[in-house]
């Protein structure tokens, strides 16, 4: 029997996941780590960290399948974008990590916006702003303000990358894992030249570029010895985390888009060929799959809500939950299927940390509007969820304004274990929503990537049919299409009453 190993690394855990041919899970291990923050604006991990962390989740997976190493033939990597570790000529780290949430680059950014403008950078790297997120701004702070730690750096690699090299001893990168750098240009798929020289490095002090899916060697001897794994695996070019969730949940084709409702919402639009917005409202992806791109617009804030309103008012179902045995959550959702399509009038404007996508607001606040003394708990935990189908709703008309159709939904994160706030979705999209049965969809999006790459299938797509299964479909309840067509006309209206409102708010 053959495996694949899938490992998700993410903002603050490392995931390791074991799966069979038919996409079913052998064994799951999950390690955490705490970032460091030594001053406002900086976000840090020693690089050991992550390495350290796959290594403990691995050896979980190993324990609990009784698998053979010899048996895993292919491992994939998917990573969050941005942060990057960097390397001396001795393959050792030097300084911390620095990771994606760190915002000291904020001069750089301006530098490089003031050098190449927005809009001639959103028509190279498809990233709609420069912003102090992206990996280039923070090697050009490296080298305006670390100069003898710049000096000393021989490779600049993703998290992604990191991980392959040290499995690997291979320094290799994919399209989808590059494109948030800024380093990267999307129509050519090369490294973007300009920005390079701008910023003072080379493409010798960055990793190859591959395609996703892509053999790139085996085990080495010394991570084989250090880590359980066998030298026979070959570890492949994976994907950037929504990429790979992506293809997990079996988004590889145009007409489909996958939404994540984790504490901030991520749609994935796949598309055939690059399409920007001439409003700059979303960025465009090299998707995972090979000639294929995605659309991603984005909120800051979904399911936070929900743990937001169970932190502050659901402590009587919190101690009740503990009480049974149960998920809080559970009892709230019990709470909010009680109330009526529409929550009897009230609508919640969700931007609690600004609007994203398509309103491009940070000032935005949220608001709960119509309250009246019938309204009680579960109005406010239904007008919540019925708030993140609209948001979802608008993003999925700002796509099809830009001729992106969609046939159906495939809903992933922490949300999607929610029958009512799939059927909730489904009524106010009046599309299907479908659910996968493999909750750890980035880790099986690489893992297929990885079966791709040791020929274990022809093509992602026979990948897709033999590991992806949908769990449930919900359909839309056409009870529900007039209410709530009228309460997101209304929520799309409340929005721009107060939109200029906003910034007479102290924050």
């Amino acid at each position: 029997m053959s495996y694949l190993l899938g490992v998700d690394v993410g903002t603050t855990s490392v995931k390791c996941v074991l799966f069979d041919q038919r996409g079913t899970v052998k064994a799951s291990g999950r390690s955490e780590y705490e970032l460091l923050m030594p001053q406002p604006g900086f976000v840090e991990a020693e690089g050991e960290t992550y390495w350290n962390a796959f290594k403990d989740s691995l050896s979980k997976v190993l324990n609990e399948s009784k698998v053979s190493p010899r048996e895993i033939l292919g491992i994939g990597i998917s990573s969050q974008g941005e942060s990057f570790v960097s390397l001396g000529k001795d393959g050792k780290p030097v300084g911390r990590a620095i990771v994606w949430l760190d915002n000291r680059s904020k001069e750089e950014a301006q530098l490089i916006k003031d050098r190449f403008g927005v809009a001639d950078a959103y028509r190279v790297t498809g990233q709609n702003d420069v912003i102090p997120t992206w990996t280039a701004t923070k090697i050009f702070w490296l080298k305006r303000n670390e100069s003898a730690l710049f000096e000393r750096v021989y490779k600049f690699l993703l998290l992604e990358d990191y991980m392959i090299y040290r499995l690997t001893g291979i320094f290799a990168t994919e399209y989808s894992m590059v494109c948030s750098s800024f380093l990267f240009d999307i129509s050519r798929r090369q490294w973007w030249g300009e920005l390079l020289d701008f910023i003072g490095i080379s493409e010798d002090e960055l990793p190859e570029l591959r395609p996703p899916g892509a053999a790139v060697g085996n085990v080495t001897a010394e991570a084989a010895n250090e880590t359980g794994l066998h030298a026979n695996s070959i570890v492949s070019t994976g994907a950037y985390d929504q990429a790979a969730n992506a293809v997990g949940a079996g988004n590889i084709a145009p007409g489909v888009i996958t939404e994540t409702t984790g504490g901030a919402l991520a749609v994935v639009a796949t598309i055939d060929r690059i399409i920007l917005d001439p409003m700059r409202r979303m960025p465009c992806h090299h998707h995972a799959v090979q000639g294929r791109y995605f659309l991603q617009p984005w909120c800051h804030t979904a399911g936070a809500l929900l743990k937001w309103y169970r932190d502050n008012f659901g402590l009587v179902e919190v101690d009740a939950a503990n009480r049974m045995g149960v998920d809080p959550y559970d009892l709230l959702t019990l709470e909010a299927s009680k109330i009526p399509a529409g929550s009897d009038g009230l609508i919640l404007l969700p931007h609690f940390m600004g609007a994203a996508s398509p309103e491009s607001n940070p000032e935005a606040k949220g608001v709960l509007f119509g309250l009246t003394l019938y309204h009680g708990r579960g109005h406010i935990v239904r007008a919540i969820m019925e708030s993140i189908a609209y948001m979802l709703r608008s993003n999925v008309e700002l796509l099809e304004e830009l001729d992106v159709k969609t046939k159906e939904i495939r809903s992933t994160g922490g949300a999607a274990r929610s029958l009512l706030w799939n059927q909730i979705k489904a009524d106010v999209l009046q599309r299907p929503i479908l659910t996968v049965h493999t909750e750890e969809t980035a880790a099986l999006g690489v893992a297929m990537l990885a079966g791709l790459a040791t020929n274990m299938f022809s093509s992602l797509k026979d990948a897709s049919n033999f590991m992806v299964s949908i769990k449930e479909k919900r359909v839309p309840l056409e009870a529900s299409r007039e209410i709530y067509d009228k309460q997101y006309r209304l929520y799309i209206q409340l929005y721009k009453s107060v939109e200029n409102l906003f910034q007479q708010i102290p924050s």
